[in-house]
């Protein structure tokens, strides 16, 4: 197991270069940041005394190299256009997304798993049919609409939930700022993080309901059933279990996109996140940010993936890493 972690986090800081390397080469061709700093007025003498002082003067290969260094280093550069350090201003925006992520999918695995094995034990109920039209309704509509819809029926008709927003925060450790402590904080999670659960719980339904249809036939339930266990001891302890090896993989992938991508849902709900600090940026062509949020964003679901690659080996002993 620790010779294939190792080969995994070998494999995972090539990952790294080859996704800043390749941002480097998109950034050449997507516009200058220095006409947006200095204006539509702005000189030629004043145009190159800022392309000098970023370091935009230096050949492609040397501002890579001297961009590595510096990310050895925890330093990824100053943002463009606040002047501040970007990985800080990320880093600052990542409690609201991990929030938003983390509630999100704890609504689509909790919801979709359970509503999955349901409809798997009761195919041919009207049940099963409302369900299954319902997951078809959260594949099939844009996660944008599905916020507005919601915002038009809990905070403007039924006025029961706020619009947009975060409400109140806490700090809580070092400059981890949460709104799971505070009331107004629950309140505005509630919308932004249905919006963004509704795709994924979709999803993992319809990956669990097949899993488990397809387990349930197998002579190995049969035969437990045949013994004399219960019904529910059969589909939780043997077939359940052996149906989450894909969820988990599902659900690891949909997290770390959650954490990473949740843009559109942010936009909507004016929630203060990494994916709505991506849009700004990109907007305002800050490269710094935006090659940092990429990073960081990899990073985080490589992490993820390995995590769930060492959970396999938890969940189905047969599986092993030599």
């Amino acid at each position: 197991m620790i010779a294939y972690i190792v080969r995994r986090l070998a494999q995972g800081i090539l990952v790294l270069l080859g996704v800043s390397f390749i941002c480097f080469i998109i950034f050449q061709y997507i516009g200058d940041p220095v006409w947006a700093l200095v204006g539509k007025y702005g000189t030629h003498e004043q145009e190159e005394m800022i392309r000098k002082k970023l370091g935009l003067d230096k050949p492609f290969y040397i501002q890579y190299l001297v961009f590595i260094k510096n990310a050895l280093h925890g330093n990824f550069g100053m943002s463009y256009v606040s002047r501040m350090p970007a990985l800080g201003i990320v880093l600052e925006r990542l409690p609201a997304s991990i929030e938003l992520a983390t509630t999100a999918m704890l609504i689509a695995v909790l919801l979709g798993v359970t509503l999955g094995v349901v409809t798997a034990l009761n195919p041919d109920s009207m049940l099963n049919r409302l369900i299954m039209a319902g997951s078809l309704f959260g594949i099939s509509m844009p996660t944008f609409l599905i916020g507005i819809l919601l915002i038009l029926i809990f905070a403007v008709t039924l006025k029961i939930l706020p619009p947009f927003g975060r409400g109140d925060v806490i700090k809580i450790v070092g400059g981890w700022k949460t709104g799971f402590l505070t009331l107004s904080g629950l309140s505005h999670l509630i919308l932004p993080a249905f919006t963004l659960s509704m795709y994924q719980l979709a999803v993992l339904l319809r990956l669990t309901r097949a899993g488990m249809m397809e387990v349930l036939g197998e002579d190995y339930i049969k035969t437990a059933l045949a013994k004399g266990l219960t019904r529910r001891t059969v589909v939780l302890r043997h077939a359940l279990r052996n149906v989450l090896i894909p969820v988990v993989t599902m659900g690891g992938l949909q997290f770390g996109e959650l954490i990473a991508f949740a843009t559109v849902t942010e936009t909507v709900f004016q929630w203060p996140g990494m994916g709505n600090l991506l849009l700004s940026s990109i907007y305002e062509n800050d490269q710094p940010i935006i090659v940092t949020f990429i990073i960081l964003a990899s990073l985080i679901i490589l992490s993820l993936n390995l995590f769930v690659d060492i959970l396999y080996a938890f969940l189905n002993p047969k599986i092993r890493y030599d």
